[in-house]
């Protein structure tokens, strides 16, 4: 199967299950796997056989930016529904959520989830 990528695609959202990350937001960072078949959109140079990543990007950016969850897993998963159900071209997805402002006292890169979804056929 092959892929489309979207690497650490940053966002400030309001997610987090403490009342100060609702108010005072913070910043989210995804990685987003596509698989699909693009085999056909490769040799016939046409983008109907294949996915737009800014439509995509267009997608993640309004989940992450407008909606809220407490967790970030709820994002995910909203991120991987949403994908799947406007793209049907698209038969599986990975989403990765970093969250670098966690509120956690210690030193770290981030904390984060992986979820990984197929479509239902």
């Amino acid at each position: 199967m092959d892929k489309i990528l979207l690497n650490n695609l940053g966002f400030y959202g309001y997610h987090g299950v403490l009342s100060e990350e609702n108010t005072l937001g913070q910043k989210f960072f995804l990685d987003i796997e596509l698989y699909l078949d693009i085999h056909e959109a490769g040799i016939y140079d046409d983008m109907d056989k294949s996915v737009s990543y800014a439509d995509v990007y267009s997608v993640v950016k309004h989940i992450v930016e407008e909606r809220r969850y407490n967790l970030i897993e709820a994002l995910a998963e909203n991120i991987s529904s949403e994908i799947l159900s406007k793209f049907e071209l698209i038969k599986e997805v990975m989403v990765r959520v970093k969250k670098p402002e966690a509120p956690v006292n210690g030193i770290y890169d981030y904390f984060g989830v992986e979820i990984r979804r197929c479509r239902d056929e």
